[in-house]
């Protein structure tokens, strides 16, 4: 099933999106280093467009987030490719805290150049200012609370949890503004839209998630069959997403009365399964 239906066509941009583009852009000036945290399974359609306008030449790190969700050789690969392109950039995974002690020194060797002009105006040294921005759901109270060594912050697996601007102070000469996460108003690439919602970082209530399940699984079958064999107990696989769909459904025991396919119950333990890495360690995107 190639078709990508009414699922790709997603456009998002509720209130709260808005309000969050004009918080970036009213404390920008406040920083010295924009981190931007990306899902390290679709760094591509995580890396928000509109940021790259609003960052312009303000010092940036790439953080690839939930590495341990990815395929660790394409996280090598984008790490490469970025690096390639004279960016900086560390992998982290934000829950068990890989990674966050060269996060933290990046990010302070970027600021220097601004905290150490402000110091030579005879001003009193001060902590290096990050903003930390990125999508919906990509992890970053989880990275906050990571940094400040605490779970003050909400945090949920589903996106827009996150909504109003704060100021958290931490231990290793920085401080960091949270801000909410922003999609963009329109998905240009049908790619994006359905990555976003592979990954959770658009609401399962705002499209199909039979659909997206269906899609889901039969585009994983080439590079990742083994994984949904194992996974599953399948010895063999379909020739169509939906004899796959439908056999996963039958192997969870997903059976309505007369041996009909539960389909709602199979899409959404499908969907879970990806997203908390229950089907292997997954890429969805290569540089």
């Amino acid at each position: 099933m190639d078709d990508l239906g009414t699922l790709a066509q997603l456009n998002w941009y509720p209130g709260h999106m808005a309000k969050a583009k004009r918080i970036i852009i009213e404390n920008l000036k406040l920083v010295d280093v924009v981190i931007e945290l990306l899902d390290a399974r679709i760094p591509r359609s995580s890396a928000n467009p509109i940021l790259k306008d609003l960052i312009g030449s303000k010092p940036h790190l790439i953080a690839l987030n939930k590495i341990d969700l990815a395929d660790n050789a394409i996280n090598n690969e984008w790490e490469e490719y970025f690096t390639s392109l004279g960016k900086s950039v560390v992998k982290i995974n934000s829950l068990n805290g890989k990674g966050i002690r060269q996060l933290v020194t990046k990010a302070d060797e970027l600021a220097k150049s601004k905290t150490a002009k402000f110091a030579s105006k005879g001003a009193k040294p001060r902590n290096a200012r990050v903003m930390i921005v990125g999508i919906p759901n990509v992890g970053k109270s989880s990275l906050i609370n990571r940094l400040s060594g605490s779970a003050s912050l909400k945090t949920a697996d589903k996106p827009g949890v996150t909504r109003a601007k704060q100021w958290i102070k931490i231990k290793n000469n920085l401080d960091l503004l949270d801000t909410p996460g922003i999609l963009w108003p329109k998905f240009e690439d049908p790619e994006v839209g359905l990555n976003l919602a592979f990954t959770g970082a658009i609401s399962d209530e705002v499209y199909d998630i039979e659909h997206a399940a269906q899609l889901l699984i039969w585009r994983l079958k080439d590079r990742y069959g083994q994984n949904i064999m194992e996974r599953y107990k399948i010895t063999e696989l379909p020739q169509t997403s939906e004899e796959l769909f439908a056999l996963v459904g039958k192997k969870r025991g997903f059976l309505q009365k007369g041996g009909v396919i539960d389909t709602e119950k199979t899409a959404i333990a499908i969907l879970k399964d990806f997203r908390a890495g229950k089907l292997g360690n997954i890429s969805l995107e290569e540089p």
